[in-house]
């Protein structure tokens, strides 16, 4: 708690945090298959649907969150990915949480790795729909 009073890292986290909402949100927030970006500060969440307007989710055959981790991690980019989120057994989401110490140039990394990862992660999802 010194570390983050001493060091002002809440300023750094309310201005990373509305960069990578900004970044998300400009880039992936009319995706078809996004259903929502919501959180606060550097703990942000997307949410994966087949249908945008009607919000379903895609089944839990297509394993989509374990594919957009796998894809992210190819990427070199760790995101927390989680599923059952409707119902307690569709739903797919995953969490962005970078550290309070990120910088405004890594914030651009792991939006341009995160687009690859949905890209590749959707691509294998949806082929095998």
């Amino acid at each position: 708690m010194k570390a983050i009073d001493d060091e002002d890292l809440l300023a750094n986290v309310r201005a990373r945090g509305r960069q990578l909402r900004g970044l998300l949100e400009s880039r992936l927030g009319q995706h078809p298959l996004i259903g929502d970006i919501r959180g606060r500060g550097l703990f942000l969440g997307v949410e994966f649907v087949l249908n945008r307007e009607t919000k379903t989710p895609f089944p839990a055959a297509a394993k989509l969150a374990q594919k957009l981790k796998a894809a992210a991690m190819a990427e070199g980019l760790m995101i927390y990915p989680a599923g059952g989120c409707a119902g307690g057994v569709l739903g797919d989401h995953v969490l962005l949480a970078p550290p309070y110490i990120v910088s405004a140039d890594e914030i651009d990394i792991i939006v341009a790795r995160f687009e690859k990862a949905i890209d590749r992660a959707l691509e294998l999802a949806t082929a095998a729909l």
